[in-house]
């Protein structure tokens, strides 16, 4: 635009509101905020970035009147400063249509998108583009480990984005990927999800469907070709397919795979022809399956197989993806945002095959707005069979699900018992700590999964184990 604009952000300190007013400051804008929940990270980054943020929802908090009220996802109706928006007619939009109308319709944009991986497989393209001198733009819903936040604006055509298939905001309940403009789609999978805004897969799958409807035909469409909610989206697109898989008969696959502690190698072959040797530090399938994506994308834009090569060895991961917390007397423990049944299963297999052997305690808080409804209740009875011990949270926020439709602990801990899978329902996070403060030995594994802070509990079990020291191993 002609002159700088004054931007108000309502819920400023989420990861993606946060991001976005840190890309519109550094285009010369006047950018406030204002949320409920002021603390760091986010608020030491706009606190850095010189962007003041009121604590507390107020209609004087746009007063003298922005040019432009950026309302995040997390606002609904009865909010203060919306009813005031509202009211005084002030220009308004979502957080994804402000980063369609201010940076992707002169960039070319890659979305990632997926139930599961969407995170850590943005995060490693960011990484590898930008480790090839490619300098994208970027915005991850995570922090990817050594980077201070989880979006930049460079200087390059690309512009690498999550993308959600959350709704947008109270006044647009479209998926926020579909304002995206995307060049290339990666579509990781797709399973049931979101339970308190879709009513069941099909749902979903319409939205993905949406998107691919609007992928150019000069554009990509990169995904696996063993699931068959991506494959059947694959088949109405316009635009080139591109297929991932661990076997011949896709355009990439990953052959020969080998797990350690320090991460997982595969030979990559293009078609039936060996590209090269790759090596990552991520664990497990899912991860190998993630870095393919990484792969076709990154060839897609010229990325060549030594770049390639060295940006998959030299990725550190994301906080919060299987990240290691801690060591503490021969003690690991693990942060990981698993909170879908796929996902818990995913984790465990990964732990499993990087070091075989070890005993693993999964710790699980249900949490999520899936997590805390029955939706996926017989499910998560099968997801921990690869954890020795498994100790379940009380479900956060019950209140928060229908009365006929809450989550049950019980069941869940009476479930794995059944499939003699040790388990235990502790009644609090305290109680969590004192059990494994008191329980866990030497070479074991604490993974603890749960998409929110899980009252402080790595902390807390780290200081613990500490001061307390470990049991003996057996």
């Amino acid at each position: 635009m002609s002159r700088p604009l004054h931007i108000h952000l309502v819920a400023a300190c989420g990861t993606g509101m946060g991001a976005l007013a840190v890309m519109l400051k550094s285009l010369g804008h006047r950018v406030t905020g204002s949320d409920e929940n002021v603390y760091p990270p986010m608020s030491t980054v706009l606190s850095e970035q010189q962007i003041p943020v009121y604590e507390g929802f107020a209609a004087a908090n746009l007063d003298p009147r922005p040019d432009l009220v950026v309302i995040g996802n997390a606002v609904s109706r009865g909010n203060p400063e919306a009813e005031a928006v509202l009211d005084r007619k002030i220009r308004y939009a979502s957080m994804p249509e402000t980063l369609k109308s201010f940076f992707l319709w002169n960039r070319k944009s890659i979305v990632v998108t997926g139930t599961h991986g969407k995170t850590t497989t943005t995060a490693m393209l960011a990484w590898v583009l930008t480790e090839a001198g490619l300098d994208p733009s970027y915005i991850v819903g995570g922090v990817p480990i050594g980077w201070q936040t989880g979006a930049r604006l460079g200087s390059g055509e690309l512009f690498i984005l999550e993308g959600d298939e959350y709704d947008s905001a109270f006044f647009d309940k479209r998926a926020k990927f579909l304002h995206y403009l995307p060049d290339t789609v990666i579509i990781n999978n797709v399973e049931f999800d979101h339970a308190d805004i879709y009513d069941s897969i099909d749902e979903i799958a319409l939205s993905f469907r949406r998107l691919v409807n609007i992928i150019p035909e000069n554009g990509l469409l990169i995904g696996p070709e063993d699931d068959e909610h991506v494959q059947t989206l694959a088949s109405h697109a316009y635009c080139t397919v591109h297929t991932l898989g661990m076997s011949s008969g896709v355009r990439w696959s990953a052959r020969n795979v080998s797990f350690d502690p320090g991460g997982t190698s595969f030979d990559l072959y293009e078609r039936d022809e060996h590209r090269a040797r790759l090596s990552t530090g991520q664990l497990g399938d899912h991860n190998v399956r993630n870095a393919l994506a990484v792969v076709a994308a990154a060839r897609q834009y010229g990325v060549s197989w030594p770049d390639l090569t060295r940006g998959l060895a030299s990725f550190p991961g994301v906080k919060r993806r299987l990240e290691v917390r801690g060591e503490v007397n021969g003690i690991t423990v693990y942060d990981d945002f698993a909170h879908h049944p796929t996902a818990v299963r995913a984790t465990l297999d990964a732990l499993s095959k990087a070091a075989p052997g070890r005993r693993t305690w999964a710790v699980f808080e249900p949490r999520s707005a899936t997590t805390i409804r029955r939706n996926f209740q017989d499910e998560y009875a099968t997801a921990f069979d690869q954890a020795d011990r498994v100790l379940i949270a009380p479900v956060y926020l019950p209140e928060k699900a229908p009365p006929g439709n809450r989550f049950s602990v019980e069941e869940l801990e009476a479930g794995l018992r059944k499939r003699g899978v040790d388990a235990e329902a502790p009644g609090s996070v305290d109680e969590i700590v004192s059990r494994l403060a008191g329980q866990a030995a030497p070479g074991d594994r604490i993974v603890f999964m749960s998409n929110g802070g899980f009252g402080g509990i790595h902390e807390k079990t780290l200081n613990s184990l500490e001061r307390g020291g470990a049991a003996e191993p057996g």
